[in-house]
């Protein structure tokens, strides 16, 4: 990412984004403030940001509904903002897709770790290089499945089946290690690291979605593993492409 990171903060709340923007800027980031739903996804293609702060409680379109209108066309990393507290508030916030969700109030520390957690994650997801002689292709295959993580593709009974940067990650991390329980913990430990900062529903969402994408399959599956975790579940008899 050259140059400044840019951050769209999206909150009507004046005093709110104006505080956001103060601290973000301090750190060397460059933000622009819009105060609804309708301006955010309208300076989306303006501004081209690099990552939303996005307000869930917004006038006229809220900050759901912006949420799945730039997924529909965008993988760019948003974290919710919302005085909401519930599990299912942010468990919805999750499953639309977003990739982090903030508490108000909260500390300006905090805050502005989170965004540099999830720019961290985003740009480690992206392939830097391109495979070559000399940089094997990290890929597993299965019947009827194909896991790349050097091109971030998944071909699914010769189709490719598109999916954000971190539930590929996760897929590829499960996949890798055929019939391997792993705790949640683990998980967010190997694919979000260390400096994550949200919870272990977080696996939770993202084997949801992954499992949605795949019908069930009789030679591998995702499978819960109750009271301890998740494993990808392989039966070895029916032999590996």
């Amino acid at each position: 990412m050259a140059g400044k990171a840019k951050i769209l903060i999206v909150d009507d709340d004046e005093n709110i984004a104006e505080l956001i923007s103060l601290y973000l800027v301090k750190e060397c980031f460059d933000t622009q403030i819009v105060y609804d739903g309708e301006s955010a996804l309208s300076t989306l293609k303006t501004y081209q940001p690099d990552l939303m702060l996005l307000d869930i409680m917004l006038p006229g379109i809220d900050g759901y509904e912006v949420l799945r209108e730039v997924r529909k066309e965008s993988n760019l990393p948003i974290i919710l903002l919302s005085a909401k507290g519930e599990v299912f508030d942010k468990v919805l916030g999750l499953e639309l897709g977003a990739d982090d969700y903030i508490m108000k109030p909260f500390d300006s520390k905090e805050m502005v770790a989170r965004v540099k957690a999830v720019l961290r994650r985003f740009q480690s997801a992206a392939p830097a290089v391109t495979a070559t002689d000399d940089l094997p292709i990290e890929k597993v295959t299965f019947p009827d499945l194909s896991i790349n993580l050097t091109d971030y593709s998944v071909h699914y009974k010769g189709n490719v089946i598109d999916m954000p940067p971190k539930e590929l990650e996760l897929f590829y991390f499960l996949a890798s290690h055929p019939n391997q329980v792993f705790t949640r913990e683990q998980l967010l430990d190997h694919i979000w690291s260390y400096d994550y900062i949200g919870d272990t529903r977080t696996v939770d969402v993202h084997i949801k979605r992954l499992r949605e994408k795949f019908p069930k399959n009789s030679s591998w599956s995702l499978t819960t593993v109750w009271g301890i975790g998740y494993k990808f579940e392989y039966h070895e008899n029916r032999g590996n492409l």
